[in-house]
């Protein structure tokens, strides 16, 4: 087993230890947009199985944006040439976020939309957590998202319980790197589908992306600093929302 491997398996260990996100007998939807991120989270999942005194139900749900024709082939071909659990979903979220009769941002509204199809399809399996494949880059780039483009101090959650706990989102990836992520898909051979998205490279997010990565290579300790000072966000929401 490769250094990254190992790594991997460690560190999301680690983070499904840390905040308890898996407990014996859950029934998880993983949400697997054809990214490397999420791709390798699916495959870890089920191979933690082989280790562990516990068992879970996993099924990968994939939702076909309706930019391109050819991606609801590729992910079924990956299902089940791998043996997964799957249901696919087409949609036309991607054209009409993009079309003339949204007015706001098409990121928002196409990723809305996904979420909503997501939560609808757990509801309808009975599954009681979703996991998507947001790693510690996500992370960091959502806060700057949120603190520059919404005016808020917040970002993802490692471990968020919804509707009054019937539905948890678990987010076992978030203590890894994406360039850690990058080199274990490849070791293996994870195939990218791309989901055609034309406003993809030119987002907020790939903007946000961008300068973080270059503030990264000025120093070391930049992304570091970042994540210990994403631990006091809570903090200071709470603060706020006692009127300091």
């Amino acid at each position: 087993m490769s250094y990254v491997a190992k790594e991997m398996k460690r560190l999301m260990g680690k983070a499904i230890y840390q905040c308890r996100m898996i407990e014996d007998g859950d029934r998880i939807l993983v949400a697997v947009s054809g990214g490397q991120d999420s791709m390798s989270l699916l495959w870890l999942l089920r191979d933690r199985l082989k280790r562990i005194p516990i068992t879970y139900d996993l099924t990968a749900m994939y939702v076909e944006l309706g930019f391109t024709n050819n991606t609801e082939e590729e992910m079924e071909h990956f299902f089940t040439a791998n043996g997964f659990n799957f249901c696919i979903m087409k949609s036309g979220f991607g054209p009409f976020a993009h079309s003339k009769e949204n007015r706001e941002n098409p990121c928002f509204l196409c990723s809305r939309l996904r979420r909503k199809a997501i939560f609808e399809k757990a509801g309808e399996l009975e599954c009681n957590k979703i996991a998507f494949g947001h790693q510690k880059d996500d992370f960091i780039e959502t806060f700057f998202l949120n603190l520059l483009f919404a005016g808020s101090m917040s970002t993802l959650h490692p471990c968020q319980e919804l509707f009054n706990g019937k539905l948890t989102i678990i987010r076992p990836l978030y203590l890894l790197n994406r360039t850690t992520i990058k080199k274990y898909a490849e070791e293996m051979g994870f195939p990218t589908i791309e989901s055609g998205c034309p406003t993809s490279p030119s987002s907020k997010r790939a903007q946000i992306r961008s300068v973080l990565s270059n503030l990264y290579q000025t120093n070391k300790k930049i992304k570091g600093n970042i994540v210990n000072a994403l631990q006091y966000v809570e903090r200071i929401e709470g603060l706020r929302d006692c009127g300091l």
